[in-house]
């Protein structure tokens, strides 16, 4: 009997695999924090024969080389994959024994990357399930423009054929266990669900009902926008990603972090939004570590640029560490556990804001009060409709735009209140005055404030 373990890493939305048998099991796309897939294999008293990449992932990195290296494992990569370390190249066709009656077998997939390659689970010759990577995804596929714009179109049409290829070659029964498409950023629209099989997709993903044409004119006109670190992501996984280092950083005290803020650098405070906004270190922004800490820090900090986290507590700072080495921020400049009062400097006090729901954003714009309605989500979410009069900077987009936000109180809003407290922190740290709103968009409306639609002739 074969077993298949998923090992979740929700915070970039992606999934990575254990598979085997009695003795032995391959990797499939596993995270660059390595010791989760060791303590699976652990669990299940088997020893790690094979590794296997389906792509040169963009959106984290990966820890198949590292985990190939300590375990003696065979590193399975694809052949069209141009990387600067010894690997086994695979070409499509290709087998790779995992136990007794037990292979995984090759399949040329490409469309979200060119050398994209997904793998079938084959017991007694017989496919039961197919790690499809970044190809065929639950209820949709992984975006084709994260390579080149201009092999966007033609990657795009070769998703289209690849998933058809695994519809046609695979029974409906096989499992479709895909590494993208639980919130990653690599899927090209939301995922359907958790579980799949080649028959359910057969009847619902838009890449095996539509014609190819339809399937690209829709797919390309959905794309969402692209994490910015997404562009140093590849280049570590070509190059060779280093062993990773989850030793404690350096402890700093309120004169350093105040030292390390006057620089440039950026002070991150990982404490809920509700806690930050009631006192923090002025300047400092806030990323909770249980929102999705490593896409937006990621994605918003200028690479490269050192960051000093602080915490609530060890546990907290430990976690978020793990989660930021994911996506290449390997070793944050210093830390520091606590609270707002072991973080100011001597002399200074915490800084503050408020927190409001759209029912009292509503009221504070019937009173005529100084509102500036500041819509921080992304273009795709503001396409399906926004507040009337709302000025409109993205989060991610913001730390450059700042110039851009009207002037006036700043209620900031997003689809539930995350990213407004990201947003809040920035505008905070940079002089304004802000309230975050800390409220589900669907209650807008139930406020009273005015929703502009699409089909409105009126301009966001």
């Amino acid at each position: 009997m074969f077993f298949v373990d998923v090992l979740e890493t929700e915070g970039l939305g992606n999934r990575s695999y254990l598979a085997g048998g009695p003795r032995s099991a391959v990797a499939v796309d596993p995270p660059r924090d390595i010791d989760r897939v060791i303590a699976a294999a652990a669990r299940r008293g088997v020893r790690i024969t094979a590794v296997a990449e389906t792509h040169v992932h963009n959106d984290y990195v990966t820890g198949g080389l590292e985990l190939a290296r300590l375990t003696g494992a065979r590193y399975l990569v694809p052949a069209g994959a141009e990387v600067a370390y010894a690997r086994v190249a695979v070409a499509d066709g290709d087998a790779e024994p995992v136990d007794e009656g037990l292979e995984l077998r090759a399949v040329a997939t490409p469309g979200h990357t060119p050398h994209h390659t997904s793998y079938v689970l084959q017991e007694a010759g017989r496919a039961v399930a197919a790690f499809t990577g970044g190809s065929l995804l639950i209820g949709t596929v992984g975006r084709p423009d994260l390579v080149e714009p201009r092999l966007t179109e033609e990657l795009a049409r070769a998703q289209h054929a690849s998933a058809h290829r695994l519809a046609d070659e695979l029974e409906d029964g096989v499992s479709v266990l895909p590494t993208h498409g639980f919130g990653s950023f690599c899927s090209s629209t939301a995922s359907g669900g958790e579980h799949s099989t080649i028959g359910a997709e057969k009847a619902a993903n838009p890449a095996l009902v539509q014609d190819v044409e339809t399937f690209v004119r829709e797919l390309l006109a959905g794309l969402d926008d692209v994490p910015a670190y997404y562009a140093h992501m590849a280049p570590v996984n070509t190059g060779g990603p280093a062993p990773l280092d989850l030793t404690e950083p350096r402890r700093a005290d309120a004169e350093e972090i105040a030292r390390r803020l006057a620089a440039g650098e950026w002070v991150v405070d990982l404490r809920s939004r509700v806690a930050f906004a009631a006192g923090h270190v002025a300047g400092s922004v806030n990323f909770e570590v249980d929102g999705q800490l490593a896409t937006y820090l990621a994605w918003m900090i200028p690479w490269g640029r050192p960051v000093t986290l602080l915490a609530h507590s060890a546990d907290d700072l430990a976690r978020a560490q793990r989660e930021l080495a994911r996506v290449g921020i390997d070793r944050p400049a210093a830390a520091a556990v606590g609270s707002p009062a072991d973080w100011v400097a001597d002399g200074d006090r915490p800084a503050s804001f408020r927190r409001a729901t759209f029912a009292e954003l509503a009221a504070a714009r019937r009173d005529g009060a100084d509102v500036v309605v500041l819509d921080v989500r992304r273009d795709t979410e503001r396409a399906h409709g926004w507040i009337g009069g709302s000025a409109h900077v993205p989060v991610h987009e913001l730390h450059r735009r700042l110039d851009e936000v009207p002037p006036g109180t700043v209620w900031v809003h997003c689809a539930g209140g995350m990213r407004a407290a990201v947003a809040a922190s920035v505008l905070d740290a940079a002089g304004r005055e802000v309230v975050a709103v800390d409220d589900a968009f669907a209650a807008a409306a139930e406020a009273g404030l005015p929703l502009v639609q699409p089909s409105d002739d009126v301009a966001a």
